[in-house]
């Protein structure tokens, strides 16, 4: 028979590490509430995508078609 071994083996240890690295994980993420939408509707159709000098760039470099 052999003696047993005292040390921690190698895949004892990684197994621990993980483990303790799950622990710390799920107890350092406080929980959030849920907010509600500050924009109102109007605010929400409104458009946002604005064709700049740059992107009209970036369209003509990458040949994108151009509308017509």
């Amino acid at each position: 028979m052999k003696p047993d071994k005292a040390k921690l083996g190698r895949r004892d240890f990684l197994r621990a590490l993980g483990g303790g690295a799950g622990l710390a994980a799920a107890s350092g993420s406080p929980a959030t509430s849920a907010r509600a939408d500050s924009e109102n509707n109007e605010e929400k159709r409104k458009a946002r995508y604005r064709e700049t000098e740059h992107v009209k760039t970036f369209y003509r470099v990458n040949r994108y078609p151009t509308k017509r």
